[in-house]
């Protein structure tokens, strides 16, 4: 089974590109697309991905649980939503990820005219990532059971999740509750870089309710560059230029532009800026930095590079 948080709206018996109620999907492993008649009762949904989330670690008293939530970038329909859902789970898996990815599927058009209604509708959503989806699992820990959220997000994701955890902190009563999640990983990240900036009031929230930042960037990313005639005045994207200097120590950056340019040929059909799910060395990377058993400088799809920032390469 797979599992998704989505807070689109219903018409006509399917999903649609606007916000609405909640629902929690549990989709069948075969089927093509997520349907509002995979919606379970919020209880059954939270136990079964609790269930799929636990594992024992090596040496460990107590058991280890691990939920990845997944958010997704605009111009996704719900059918690539959970095909990219599958492929971050298999990814995974392949490297030994024993935990549970789970996605949360914000109300985004299949259309890349939609850019700027995307964005207003990912506002919208946002704080129900926090509210519904990752505060729920933070208070119900259990002696028994440690679980570790992390967040990947891809593009427009990226902004969701930043303003999930502004918002949140603006709630008192979530604000007022101790919460956290372990890695934050934004890939191709449609943020402005500068909004990145160690006391930047608009990512502070972010960086304070997490372990550790990672951000991976391209600087060959199409889909983020200023020439992209949806983006006209928007400011450089971290996704493409990376982090700030002034970037807090929780934060790093992940270099990809000379890995992708070398190996695009590889990539088949994907695109500068979703090339990365489709990349084994990526999900490598990926999954050591959930994993956290390795310094975040020795994982081995990592290497230093003349201007002594870290960079993906094929381990080897």
């Amino acid at each position: 089974m797979d599992y998704v948080f989505s807070v689109r709206g219903v018409r006509d018996g399917k999903f649609s590109s606007e916000p609405s109620a909640s629902s929690f999907l549990e989709v069948a492993s075969n089927a093509k697309d997520m349907k509002p008649g995979d919606k379970i009762d919020k209880r059954d949904w939270v136990t079964k991905v609790i269930e799929e989330a636990k594992h024992a670690p090596e040496g460990g008293a107590t058991d280890r649980g691990d939920i990845v939530f997944y958010v997704h970038g605009f111009n996704n329909s719900t059918k690539t939503v959970l095909k990219r859902h599958r492929g971050i789970a298999k990814g995974l898996r392949a490297n030994g990820f024993k935990g549970v990815v789970v996605s949360f599927d914000w109300p985004s058009a299949d259309s890349a005219l939609n850019y700027l209604e995307d964005r207003e509708d990912a506002k919208l959503s946002a704080f129900r990532l926090v509210r519904e989806g990752i505060g729920t699992f933070a208070h119900l820990q259990e002696p028994s059971c440690r679980i570790n959220l992390h967040i990947l997000a891809h593009s427009m994701g990226a902004f969701v999740v930043r303003e999930a955890f502004d918002d949140a902190d603006d709630r008192p009563a979530i604000a007022q509750h101790s919460w956290s999640v372990s890695q934050v990983m934004l890939v191709a990240a449609d943020v402005s870089a500068s909004g990145m900036a160690d006391g930047s009031s608009k990512s502070s929230s972010l960086y304070r309710h997490c372990v550790r930042l990672t951000n991976y960037y391209n600087h060959f990313d199409e889909t983020l560059s200023l020439s992209n005639v949806k983006r006209i005045g928007v400011a450089p994207r971290a996704g493409r230029v990376g982090l700030p200097t002034s970037k807090p120590a929780k934060a790093v950056d992940i270099y990809c532009g000379k890995y992708y340019d070398e190996n695009q040929g590889s990539f088949g059909k994907a695109s500068s800026h979703n090339w990365y799910f489709d990349d084994p060395v990526f999900m490598t990377d990926i999954f050591h930095t959930i994993d956290g058993k390795i310094d975040r400088e020795k994982i081995p799809t990592r290497a230093r590079t003349n201007t002594d920032d870290l960079a993906l390469v094929a381990p080897g």
